[in-house]
Protein backbone atom coordinates (compact mmCIF):
# COMPACT_ATOMS: atom_id res chain seq x y z
CA UNK A 1 0.00 0.00 0.00
CA UNK A 2 2.68 2.44 0.93
CA UNK A 3 4.33 1.68 -2.44
CA UNK A 4 1.59 2.28 -4.32
CA UNK A 5 0.91 5.78 -2.76
CA UNK A 6 4.45 6.70 -3.60
CA UNK A 7 3.40 5.92 -7.67
CA UNK A 8 0.40 7.72 -7.74
CA UNK A 9 2.49 10.37 -5.69
CA UNK A 10 5.08 10.42 -8.57
CA UNK A 11 2.17 10.66 -11.12
CA UNK A 12 0.60 13.23 -10.00
CA UNK A 13 4.18 15.40 -9.50
CA UNK A 14 4.56 15.54 -13.23
CA UNK A 15 5.77 18.66 -15.28
CA UNK A 16 3.14 21.20 -14.60
CA UNK A 17 3.90 20.60 -10.83
CA UNK A 18 8.22 20.79 -11.47
CA UNK A 19 7.24 24.44 -13.50
CA UNK A 20 5.03 25.85 -10.42
CA UNK A 21 7.42 24.76 -7.99
CA UNK A 22 10.32 26.48 -10.03
CA UNK A 23 8.87 29.38 -11.11
CA UNK A 24 7.32 30.45 -6.92
CA UNK A 25 10.61 30.01 -5.56
CA UNK A 26 13.18 32.54 -4.77
CA UNK A 27 14.19 34.15 -8.19
CA UNK A 28 12.22 36.16 -11.08
CA UNK A 29 11.86 35.14 -14.42
CA UNK A 30 11.15 36.68 -17.40
CA UNK A 31 7.63 35.95 -18.89
CA UNK A 32 6.31 35.04 -14.98
CA UNK A 33 4.96 37.36 -12.29
CA UNK A 34 7.69 39.34 -10.04
CA UNK A 35 8.30 38.56 -6.84
CA UNK A 36 6.31 40.32 -4.28
CA UNK A 37 7.66 42.93 -1.90
CA UNK A 38 6.74 45.39 0.58
CA UNK A 39 9.35 47.14 2.72
CA UNK A 40 10.33 50.86 4.17
CA UNK A 41 11.51 53.19 1.59
CA UNK A 42 12.88 56.25 1.25
CA UNK A 43 10.41 58.90 -0.66
CA UNK A 44 10.88 62.02 -1.07
CA UNK A 45 12.85 62.54 2.26
CA UNK A 46 10.10 60.77 4.26
CA UNK A 47 9.91 56.90 5.26
CA UNK A 48 7.13 55.28 3.98
CA UNK A 49 6.15 51.47 3.18
CA UNK A 50 5.76 50.72 -0.51
CA UNK A 51 4.85 47.62 -2.39
CA UNK A 52 4.62 45.60 -5.40
CA UNK A 53 0.99 46.27 -5.80
CA UNK A 54 1.38 50.45 -5.79
CA UNK A 55 3.10 50.14 -9.14
CA UNK A 56 0.25 48.21 -11.01
CA UNK A 57 -0.90 49.99 -14.66
CA UNK A 58 2.70 51.05 -14.79
CA UNK A 59 5.96 49.93 -16.00
CA UNK A 60 8.31 49.53 -13.13
CA UNK A 61 11.90 49.62 -13.32
CA UNK A 62 13.39 47.79 -10.44
CA UNK A 63 17.30 47.82 -9.77
CA UNK A 64 19.54 46.59 -7.11
CA UNK A 65 22.27 47.81 -6.21
CA UNK A 66 25.57 46.19 -3.56
CA UNK A 67 25.61 48.77 -0.84
CA UNK A 68 25.03 52.41 0.29
CA UNK A 69 28.15 55.19 0.51
CA UNK A 70 30.23 53.56 -2.16
CA UNK A 71 31.82 54.74 -5.30
CA UNK A 72 29.74 53.28 -7.92
CA UNK A 73 26.69 53.17 -6.65
CA UNK A 74 26.12 56.50 -6.43
CA UNK A 75 27.09 57.59 -10.34
CA UNK A 76 23.90 55.19 -11.54
CA UNK A 77 21.46 56.11 -8.52
CA UNK A 78 22.50 59.64 -9.90
CA UNK A 79 21.81 59.33 -13.05
CA UNK A 80 18.44 57.74 -12.97
CA UNK A 81 16.86 60.52 -10.71
CA UNK A 82 18.21 63.28 -13.19
CA UNK A 83 16.61 61.69 -16.03
CA UNK A 84 13.44 60.30 -13.80
CA UNK A 85 11.39 62.74 -16.05
CA UNK A 86 11.84 61.13 -19.01
CA UNK A 87 10.77 57.60 -17.28
CA UNK A 88 7.83 58.84 -15.94
CA UNK A 89 7.47 60.75 -19.19
CA UNK A 90 6.89 57.40 -20.84
CA UNK A 91 4.57 56.29 -17.52
CA UNK A 92 7.32 54.37 -15.80
CA UNK A 93 8.28 54.31 -12.32
CA UNK A 94 11.61 53.32 -10.94
CA UNK A 95 12.54 52.07 -7.35
CA UNK A 96 16.17 51.46 -6.14
CA UNK A 97 16.95 48.37 -3.82
CA UNK A 98 19.61 47.14 -1.49
CA UNK A 99 20.06 45.87 1.69
CA UNK A 100 20.80 48.85 3.75
CA UNK A 101 18.74 50.54 6.15
CA UNK A 102 16.03 52.68 5.69
CA UNK A 103 18.13 54.95 8.16
CA UNK A 104 21.11 54.47 5.82
CA UNK A 105 19.29 55.32 2.52
CA UNK A 106 18.02 58.75 4.40
CA UNK A 107 21.53 59.57 5.76
CA UNK A 108 23.16 58.66 2.37
CA UNK A 109 20.24 60.73 0.14
CA UNK A 110 20.71 63.65 2.60
CA UNK A 111 24.57 63.86 2.52
CA UNK A 112 25.77 66.49 -0.60
CA UNK A 113 26.93 64.84 -3.49
CA UNK A 114 30.36 66.72 -3.25
CA UNK A 115 30.63 64.47 -0.81
CA UNK A 116 30.12 60.91 -1.85
CA UNK A 117 26.36 61.24 -1.10
CA UNK A 118 23.13 60.99 -3.53
CA UNK A 119 21.71 64.90 -2.05
CA UNK A 120 18.66 64.24 -3.23
CA UNK A 121 16.83 61.04 -5.25
CA UNK A 122 13.57 61.59 -7.21
CA UNK A 123 12.26 58.05 -6.56
CA UNK A 124 11.99 55.75 -3.62
CA UNK A 125 15.08 53.87 -1.90
CA UNK A 126 13.66 50.68 -0.86
CA UNK A 127 15.22 48.92 2.30
CA UNK A 128 16.02 45.32 1.98
CA UNK A 129 17.99 44.95 5.37
CA UNK A 130 16.66 41.62 5.96
CA UNK A 131 17.42 40.66 2.60
CA UNK A 132 14.39 38.71 1.75
CA UNK A 133 13.59 40.68 -1.59
CA UNK A 134 17.17 40.25 -2.99
CA UNK A 135 16.83 36.44 -2.49
CA UNK A 136 13.17 36.00 -3.62
CA UNK A 137 15.05 38.10 -6.80
CA UNK A 138 17.97 35.52 -6.73
CA UNK A 139 20.73 38.31 -6.59
CA UNK A 140 21.61 37.80 -3.59
CA UNK A 141 25.90 37.30 -2.77
CA UNK A 142 25.14 35.38 0.04
CA UNK A 143 28.88 35.22 1.36
CA UNK A 144 28.81 39.36 1.06
CA UNK A 145 25.06 39.88 1.93
CA UNK A 146 24.57 42.63 -1.00
CA UNK A 147 22.69 42.37 -3.63
CA UNK A 148 24.22 41.92 -7.35
CA UNK A 149 23.60 44.70 -9.84
CA UNK A 150 20.31 43.36 -10.50
CA UNK A 151 18.15 45.51 -13.23
CA UNK A 152 14.10 44.22 -13.44
CA UNK A 153 11.56 45.77 -16.10
CA UNK A 154 8.00 45.06 -15.04
CA UNK A 155 4.92 45.40 -16.88
CA UNK A 156 1.99 46.85 -15.69
CA UNK A 157 0.08 43.81 -15.13
CA UNK A 158 3.24 43.26 -12.65
CA UNK A 159 5.00 40.38 -15.44
CA UNK A 160 8.57 40.83 -16.02
CA UNK A 161 9.68 41.47 -19.46
CA UNK A 162 13.31 41.79 -19.07
CA UNK A 163 16.08 41.12 -16.68
CA UNK A 164 19.95 42.10 -16.46
CA UNK A 165 22.27 41.41 -13.45
CA UNK A 166 25.77 42.82 -13.49
CA UNK A 167 29.07 42.06 -11.61
CA UNK A 168 29.58 44.14 -8.64
CA UNK A 169 31.75 46.93 -10.33
CA UNK A 170 29.81 47.89 -13.51
CA UNK A 171 26.35 50.12 -13.14
CA UNK A 172 23.63 49.97 -15.30
CA UNK A 173 23.20 52.41 -18.49
CA UNK A 174 20.41 54.76 -18.43
CA UNK A 175 20.11 55.23 -21.95
CA UNK A 176 19.71 51.11 -22.47
CA UNK A 177 17.27 51.03 -19.69
CA UNK A 178 14.55 53.42 -21.34
CA UNK A 179 15.30 51.81 -24.89
CA UNK A 180 14.27 48.46 -23.37
CA UNK A 181 11.10 49.90 -21.50
CA UNK A 182 10.33 52.01 -25.42
CA UNK A 183 10.69 48.88 -26.90
CA UNK A 184 8.19 46.92 -24.62
CA UNK A 185 5.46 49.45 -24.79
CA UNK A 186 5.95 49.67 -28.56
CA UNK A 187 5.56 46.09 -29.49
CA UNK A 188 2.45 46.03 -26.44
CA UNK A 189 0.73 48.55 -28.70
CA UNK A 190 1.43 47.37 -32.00
CA UNK A 191 2.91 43.45 -31.39
CA UNK A 192 5.87 42.06 -32.15
CA UNK A 193 7.95 43.07 -35.41
CA UNK A 194 7.23 41.76 -38.26
CA UNK A 195 9.93 40.76 -40.41
CA UNK A 196 7.72 39.91 -43.44
CA UNK A 197 6.35 43.61 -43.65
CA UNK A 198 9.75 45.01 -43.75
CA UNK A 199 10.55 42.93 -46.63
CA UNK A 200 7.62 43.95 -48.83
CA UNK A 201 8.07 47.82 -47.50
CA UNK A 202 11.45 46.91 -49.44
CA UNK A 203 10.62 45.49 -52.25
CA UNK A 204 7.85 47.69 -53.14
CA UNK A 205 9.14 51.07 -51.88
CA UNK A 206 11.94 51.75 -54.63
CA UNK A 207 13.63 54.77 -51.91
CA UNK A 208 13.72 52.21 -49.36
CA UNK A 209 15.03 49.55 -52.37
CA UNK A 210 17.47 52.35 -53.38
CA UNK A 211 18.89 52.44 -49.60
CA UNK A 212 18.79 48.87 -49.01
CA UNK A 213 21.08 48.60 -52.48
CA UNK A 214 23.30 51.04 -50.91
CA UNK A 215 23.76 49.42 -47.70
CA UNK A 216 24.01 45.93 -48.59
CA UNK A 217 27.20 47.24 -50.77
CA UNK A 218 28.90 48.99 -48.34
CA UNK A 219 28.50 46.01 -45.97
CA UNK A 220 28.95 42.67 -48.17
CA UNK A 221 30.81 44.56 -50.99
CA UNK A 222 34.25 43.83 -49.01
CA UNK A 223 33.68 40.16 -48.39
CA UNK A 224 32.62 39.83 -52.14
CA UNK A 225 35.77 41.26 -53.10
CA UNK A 226 37.67 39.74 -50.96
CA UNK A 227 36.43 35.94 -52.01
CA UNK A 228 36.85 37.36 -55.83
CA UNK A 229 40.75 38.10 -55.55
CA UNK A 230 41.51 34.57 -53.52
Amino acid sequence: MLLQGLVKGALRFNRSSVSNIFFRGYAAHVQRPAPDFCGMAVVDGQFKEIKLKDYAGKYLVLFFYPLDFTFVCPTELIAFSDRIDEFRKEGVEVVGVSTDSHFSHLAWINTPRKEGGLGGLNYPLLADYQKQITRDYGILKEDLGVALRGLFIINPEGIVRQITINDLPVGRSVDEVLRLVRAFQFTDKHGEGNCCGIILLVLFCPYHLAFFYIYVMIVFKPFVFSFETT
